[in-house]
Protein backbone atom coordinates (compact mmCIF):
# COMPACT_ATOMS: atom_id res chain seq x y z
CA UNK A 1 0.00 0.00 0.00
CA UNK A 2 1.68 3.19 -0.71
CA UNK A 3 0.63 6.38 1.52
CA UNK A 4 0.82 9.52 0.75
CA UNK A 5 3.83 11.79 1.68
CA UNK A 6 3.84 12.21 5.43
CA UNK A 7 5.72 13.12 8.28
CA UNK A 8 7.96 10.81 10.14
CA UNK A 9 5.87 10.90 13.35
CA UNK A 10 2.96 10.41 11.37
CA UNK A 11 4.24 7.55 9.78
CA UNK A 12 5.28 5.69 12.68
CA UNK A 13 1.61 6.32 14.42
CA UNK A 14 0.21 4.49 11.21
CA UNK A 15 2.38 1.39 11.42
CA UNK A 16 1.85 0.83 15.04
CA UNK A 17 -1.88 1.26 14.71
CA UNK A 18 -1.67 -1.14 11.90
CA UNK A 19 0.69 -3.29 13.71
CA UNK A 20 -1.59 -3.35 16.59
CA UNK A 21 0.37 -1.84 19.25
CA UNK A 22 -0.50 1.03 21.41
CA UNK A 23 0.67 3.88 20.63
CA UNK A 24 2.28 6.73 23.68
CA UNK A 25 2.24 10.46 22.74
CA UNK A 26 3.84 12.56 25.06
CA UNK A 27 1.77 15.70 25.38
CA UNK A 28 3.39 18.96 27.15
CA UNK A 29 1.71 20.02 30.55
CA UNK A 30 0.81 24.34 30.38
CA UNK A 31 1.11 25.00 34.19
CA UNK A 32 -2.01 27.15 35.63
CA UNK A 33 -2.53 30.57 35.13
CA UNK A 34 -3.06 31.55 38.37
CA UNK A 35 -1.68 28.94 40.85
CA UNK A 36 -2.13 28.76 44.72
CA UNK A 37 0.23 28.48 46.98
CA UNK A 38 0.06 25.54 49.16
CA UNK A 39 -0.64 25.53 53.07
CA UNK A 40 3.10 26.16 55.02
CA UNK A 41 2.74 24.46 58.55
CA UNK A 42 6.13 26.46 59.44
CA UNK A 43 5.18 29.54 58.63
CA UNK A 44 1.96 29.78 59.98
CA UNK A 45 3.48 27.96 63.38
CA UNK A 46 5.80 31.42 63.26
CA UNK A 47 2.72 33.29 63.00
CA UNK A 48 1.13 32.53 65.88
CA UNK A 49 4.01 32.24 68.09
CA UNK A 50 5.01 36.15 66.82
CA UNK A 51 1.31 36.93 67.88
CA UNK A 52 1.21 34.97 71.45
CA UNK A 53 4.52 37.25 71.98
CA UNK A 54 2.79 40.81 71.23
CA UNK A 55 -0.73 39.84 73.30
CA UNK A 56 1.88 38.37 76.84
CA UNK A 57 3.73 41.94 75.56
CA UNK A 58 0.49 43.88 75.51
CA UNK A 59 -0.86 42.14 78.72
CA UNK A 60 2.39 42.52 80.80
CA UNK A 61 2.21 46.16 79.82
CA UNK A 62 -1.62 46.69 80.82
CA UNK A 63 -1.26 44.85 84.38
CA UNK A 64 2.04 46.83 84.99
CA UNK A 65 0.31 49.87 84.59
CA UNK A 66 -2.84 48.93 86.45
CA UNK A 67 -0.46 48.10 89.30
CA UNK A 68 1.25 51.66 89.47
CA UNK A 69 -2.44 53.38 89.46
CA UNK A 70 -3.14 51.21 92.60
CA UNK A 71 0.24 51.62 94.03
CA UNK A 72 0.17 55.78 93.35
CA UNK A 73 -2.81 57.42 91.80
CA UNK A 74 -1.17 60.88 91.68
CA UNK A 75 1.08 59.93 89.11
CA UNK A 76 -2.02 58.80 86.77
CA UNK A 77 -3.54 61.91 87.06
CA UNK A 78 0.40 63.96 86.44
CA UNK A 79 0.49 61.96 83.47
CA UNK A 80 -3.18 62.57 82.22
CA UNK A 81 -2.72 66.55 82.88
CA UNK A 82 0.70 65.95 81.03
CA UNK A 83 -0.75 64.41 78.31
CA UNK A 84 -4.02 66.48 77.80
CA UNK A 85 -1.13 69.69 77.71
CA UNK A 86 1.04 67.87 75.43
CA UNK A 87 -1.76 67.56 73.12
CA UNK A 88 -3.70 71.14 73.33
CA UNK A 89 -0.14 72.27 72.77
CA UNK A 90 0.70 70.53 69.61
CA UNK A 91 -3.02 71.59 68.86
CA UNK A 92 -2.34 75.02 69.14
CA UNK A 93 0.87 74.45 67.41
CA UNK A 94 -1.01 73.45 64.20
CA UNK A 95 -3.18 76.32 64.36
CA UNK A 96 -0.59 78.45 64.84
CA UNK A 97 1.36 76.83 62.36
CA UNK A 98 -1.91 76.49 59.72
CA UNK A 99 -2.35 80.34 60.31
CA UNK A 100 1.27 81.51 59.98
CA UNK A 101 0.79 79.79 56.08
CA UNK A 102 -2.07 81.25 55.58
CA UNK A 103 -0.87 84.44 56.60
CA UNK A 104 2.33 83.84 54.43
CA UNK A 105 -0.10 82.47 51.51
CA UNK A 106 -2.39 85.79 51.41
CA UNK A 107 1.22 88.08 52.44
CA UNK A 108 2.36 86.58 48.98
CA UNK A 109 -0.06 87.35 47.30
CA UNK A 110 -0.94 90.79 47.90
CA UNK A 111 3.26 91.27 47.15
CA UNK A 112 2.47 89.96 43.43
CA UNK A 113 -0.93 92.46 43.35
CA UNK A 114 1.27 95.24 44.60
CA UNK A 115 4.34 94.36 41.87
CA UNK A 116 1.66 93.80 38.91
CA UNK A 117 0.16 97.31 39.80
CA UNK A 118 3.56 98.93 39.93
CA UNK A 119 4.97 97.61 37.24
CA UNK A 120 1.53 98.56 35.24
CA UNK A 121 1.48 102.03 36.58
CA UNK A 122 4.98 102.56 36.04
CA UNK A 123 4.82 101.55 32.35
CA UNK A 124 1.64 103.92 32.25
CA UNK A 125 3.65 106.50 33.01
CA UNK A 126 6.59 105.36 30.66
CA UNK A 127 4.02 105.73 27.65
CA UNK A 128 2.38 108.88 28.85
CA UNK A 129 6.40 110.47 29.35
CA UNK A 130 7.08 109.08 25.69
CA UNK A 131 3.88 110.17 24.22
CA UNK A 132 4.13 113.65 25.97
CA UNK A 133 7.82 114.14 24.55
CA UNK A 134 6.94 113.18 20.72
CA UNK A 135 3.68 115.67 20.90
CA UNK A 136 6.79 118.08 22.30
CA UNK A 137 8.89 117.23 19.72
CA UNK A 138 6.03 117.76 17.02
CA UNK A 139 4.88 121.08 18.25
CA UNK A 140 8.84 122.51 18.68
CA UNK A 141 9.48 120.82 15.01
CA UNK A 142 6.02 122.66 13.82
CA UNK A 143 6.61 125.90 16.07
CA UNK A 144 10.27 125.92 13.68
CA UNK A 145 8.67 125.35 10.59
CA UNK A 146 6.36 127.97 10.79
CA UNK A 147 9.22 130.60 11.86
CA UNK A 148 11.22 129.51 9.15
CA UNK A 149 8.44 130.00 6.70
CA UNK A 150 7.82 133.59 7.87
CA UNK A 151 11.73 134.14 8.02
CA UNK A 152 12.11 132.95 4.32
CA UNK A 153 8.56 135.66 3.57
CA UNK A 154 9.95 139.09 3.94
CA UNK A 155 7.41 141.74 5.00
CA UNK A 156 5.94 144.00 1.48
CA UNK A 157 7.12 147.47 2.55
CA UNK A 158 5.12 150.53 2.10
CA UNK A 159 5.67 151.73 -1.91
CA UNK A 160 6.89 155.35 -1.03
CA UNK A 161 10.02 153.61 0.65
CA UNK A 162 10.35 151.83 -3.14
CA UNK A 163 11.96 154.74 -3.98
CA UNK A 164 14.77 155.53 -1.64
CA UNK A 165 17.88 156.00 -3.14
CA UNK A 166 21.37 156.76 -1.18
CA UNK A 167 24.21 157.63 -2.84
CA UNK A 168 26.70 155.41 0.23
CA UNK A 169 30.03 156.29 -1.58
CA UNK A 170 29.33 159.73 -0.88
CA UNK A 171 28.62 159.62 2.78
CA UNK A 172 32.03 159.74 5.73
CA UNK A 173 31.89 156.88 7.43
CA UNK A 174 30.35 158.57 10.36
CA UNK A 175 27.42 159.45 8.28
CA UNK A 176 27.74 155.55 6.46
CA UNK A 177 26.86 154.52 10.27
CA UNK A 178 23.63 156.92 10.73
CA UNK A 179 22.40 155.65 7.70
CA UNK A 180 22.84 151.95 8.55
CA UNK A 181 20.96 153.05 11.57
CA UNK A 182 18.09 154.94 10.09
CA UNK A 183 17.24 151.58 7.84
CA UNK A 184 17.39 149.58 10.85
CA UNK A 185 14.64 152.38 12.61
CA UNK A 186 12.19 152.56 9.50
CA UNK A 187 12.18 148.61 9.62
CA UNK A 188 10.85 148.52 13.09
CA UNK A 189 13.79 148.51 15.27
CA UNK A 190 13.85 149.57 18.52
CA UNK A 191 16.72 151.13 20.99
CA UNK A 192 18.56 151.60 17.87
CA UNK A 193 22.36 152.96 18.54
CA UNK A 194 25.32 154.00 17.03
CA UNK A 195 28.22 152.88 19.01
CA UNK A 196 30.92 152.89 16.57
CA UNK A 197 34.47 154.72 17.12
CA UNK A 198 37.32 154.35 18.95
CA UNK A 199 37.28 150.89 21.31
CA UNK A 200 34.30 149.94 20.08
CA UNK A 201 34.82 145.95 19.50
CA UNK A 202 33.99 145.75 15.86
CA UNK A 203 30.17 146.84 16.72
CA UNK A 204 29.18 149.98 14.75
CA UNK A 205 25.41 149.73 15.31
CA UNK A 206 22.93 147.77 18.19
CA UNK A 207 19.35 147.33 18.20
CA UNK A 208 16.44 145.35 18.51
CA UNK A 209 14.77 143.60 15.70
CA UNK A 210 10.35 143.62 16.03
CA UNK A 211 11.21 139.68 17.16
CA UNK A 212 12.96 140.54 19.76
CA UNK A 213 16.42 139.83 18.51
CA UNK A 214 19.58 141.67 19.37
CA UNK A 215 21.06 142.66 16.22
CA UNK A 216 24.84 143.75 16.01
CA UNK A 217 26.06 145.35 12.55
CA UNK A 218 29.72 146.44 11.61
CA UNK A 219 29.97 149.23 8.78
CA UNK A 220 32.41 148.91 6.60
CA UNK A 221 32.57 151.43 3.74
CA UNK A 222 34.97 150.73 1.10
CA UNK A 223 35.51 150.79 -2.70
CA UNK A 224 34.99 148.43 -5.09
CA UNK A 225 38.44 147.37 -5.20
CA UNK A 226 38.80 146.68 -1.83
CA UNK A 227 36.26 143.65 -0.53
CA UNK A 228 35.97 142.74 2.84
CA UNK A 229 38.40 139.80 3.48
CA UNK A 230 38.22 136.92 6.10
CA UNK A 231 40.69 138.65 8.78
CA UNK A 232 38.03 141.67 8.90
CA UNK A 233 35.34 138.60 9.83
CA UNK A 234 37.39 137.22 11.94
CA UNK A 235 38.01 140.44 13.66
CA UNK A 236 34.07 140.79 14.16
CA UNK A 237 33.01 137.20 14.89
CA UNK A 238 35.70 137.02 17.68
CA UNK A 239 33.54 140.07 19.74
CA UNK A 240 30.15 140.47 17.97
CA UNK A 241 28.51 136.82 20.08
CA UNK A 242 30.98 137.08 23.03
CA UNK A 243 31.08 140.55 23.77
CA UNK A 244 28.24 142.61 22.64
CA UNK A 245 25.56 139.22 22.73
CA UNK A 246 24.41 139.34 19.74
CA UNK A 247 21.29 137.36 18.67
CA UNK A 248 22.33 138.52 14.76
CA UNK A 249 25.57 139.29 13.65
CA UNK A 250 25.70 142.15 10.33
CA UNK A 251 28.64 142.92 8.38
CA UNK A 252 27.15 145.47 6.03
CA UNK A 253 29.62 146.91 3.10
CA UNK A 254 29.73 149.16 0.11
CA UNK A 255 32.17 146.35 -1.52
CA UNK A 256 32.02 142.85 -1.57
CA UNK A 257 33.26 140.13 0.07
CA UNK A 258 36.06 137.41 -0.67
CA UNK A 259 35.18 133.68 -0.96
CA UNK A 260 37.46 132.82 2.45
CA UNK A 261 35.24 135.84 4.24
CA UNK A 262 32.02 134.18 2.62
CA UNK A 263 33.19 130.79 3.98
CA UNK A 264 34.08 131.91 7.62
CA UNK A 265 31.03 133.70 7.82
CA UNK A 266 28.86 130.56 6.61
CA UNK A 267 30.73 128.58 9.33
CA UNK A 268 30.26 131.31 12.29
CA UNK A 269 26.79 132.13 11.00
CA UNK A 270 27.69 135.85 10.36
CA UNK A 271 25.48 137.80 7.82
CA UNK A 272 26.76 139.25 4.79
CA UNK A 273 25.66 142.52 3.37
CA UNK A 274 27.46 143.58 0.03
CA UNK A 275 26.67 146.55 -1.98
CA UNK A 276 24.29 144.77 -4.30
CA UNK A 277 22.00 143.56 -1.33
CA UNK A 278 22.30 146.97 0.41
CA UNK A 279 20.93 148.65 -2.39
CA UNK A 280 17.75 145.90 -2.09
CA UNK A 281 17.73 146.57 1.62
CA UNK A 282 17.28 150.30 1.33
CA UNK A 283 14.85 150.31 -1.68
CA UNK A 284 12.76 148.21 -0.31
CA UNK A 285 13.09 145.31 -2.99
CA UNK A 286 15.03 142.86 -0.17
CA UNK A 287 14.55 141.14 3.21
CA UNK A 288 15.73 142.91 5.78
CA UNK A 289 19.09 141.15 7.21
CA UNK A 290 17.14 139.82 10.21
CA UNK A 291 15.09 138.06 8.56
CA UNK A 292 16.44 136.30 5.47
CA UNK A 293 18.03 133.07 5.57
CA UNK A 294 21.59 133.22 5.99
CA UNK A 295 22.33 131.19 3.04
CA UNK A 296 20.61 133.77 1.17
CA UNK A 297 22.79 136.39 2.41
CA UNK A 298 26.16 134.62 2.04
CA UNK A 299 25.28 133.19 -1.34
CA UNK A 300 24.59 136.80 -2.94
Amino acid sequence: MKFPILGTRSVDLLTGLMRGHAVTTSARRTPPAHRRRGFDLRATALFFVLLAVVVCALGFAVHTMAGAVERRPAWVFVLVVVGVAGSVGLRRRWHVARAARRAAAALDEAAREAAARLEAESEAEAEAETEAETEAEAEAEAEAEAEAEVLAIPRPRPAAEATVDVDYDALTPDEFEEAIAALCARDGCTAVDVVGGAGDLGADVVAVAPDGCRVVIQCKQYGDSHRVGSQDLQRFGGTCFTVHEADVAVLVTTSDFTAPALEYADRCGIVCVDRETLRTWTDGTGARPWEAPLAEWTAG
